[in-house]
């Protein structure tokens, strides 16, 4: 739940989105991937405004991880969630997948355990899956979570070798990661129960993307 965006992303660029657990950047993430109905206000992907052309919008945004509603399944083995995976995205293929491992430079061995990977080849596994639907932007949430501080700087280097293969990131994280080109950072505070209204309320969020 948020209030109060306004913000606009380029396209390929890098939204972080950053803030602690309950400010709602799950919430805002999946908004602009159109996959959360809003009670107020407007977001533009590209040419297309939600809430009204949200299918368009959900076909334009892949969402990598935003859990609870979206993550991977542990108990499912890497070359499992890849066979899915091709079943499932539009045009998948295990070339498109095999590419989108080098481009985040994760090399899974694909007998492994979804829940046995480090946090860093989880994350990146789910991005490059997301990545080889060939979307016009793509979302993934809690991109810090678990990892080592030394692992953060490589992470976000693969996130923006990401967007620089062709689509924006939209990124959820608790700390904002250090300043480059293309970055869009916004900081989302806490909202105690108190403040919260008694219905969600969705300022203007612009994402050209």
């Amino acid at each position: 739940m948020f209030e109060g965006v306004d913000l606009e992303v380029p396209a390929g660029g890098l939204l972080a989105v950053h803030g602690p657990a309950g400010s709602g950047r799950t919430s805002l993430l999946l908004a602009l991937a159109g996959r959360m109905r809003l009670s107020g206000g407007a977001i533009r992907v590209g040419g297309s405004v939600l809430p009204a052309e949200g299918r368009r919008v959900r076909a334009a945004v892949a969402v990598a991880r935003a859990a609870p509603a979206v993550a991977l399944e542990g108990r499912l083995r890497v070359t499992e969630v890849m066979a899915e995976r091709r079943l499932t995205g539009a045009g998948v293929t295990e070339r498109r997948i095999r590419e989108a491992f080098e481009i985040v430079g994760i090399a899974p061995r694909r007998s492994d355990l979804v829940e046995d990977l480090d946090p860093v080849e989880a994350l990146l596994l789910a991005a490059a899956l997301a990545l080889a639907e060939r979307p016009g932007a793509l979302v993934v949430d809690d991109v810090d979570e678990g990892l080592p501080p030394d692992a953060h700087d490589s992470v976000w280097q693969a996130l923006d070798r990401v967007r620089n293969s062709g689509p924006t990131v939209l990124a959820g994280c608790l700390r904002t990661p250090s300043p480059t080109a293309g970055l869009v950072a916004l900081s989302l505070p806490r909202r105690s129960r108190d403040r919260l209204p008694a219905d969600t309320t969705v300022a203007r969020e612009d994402a050209d993307i």
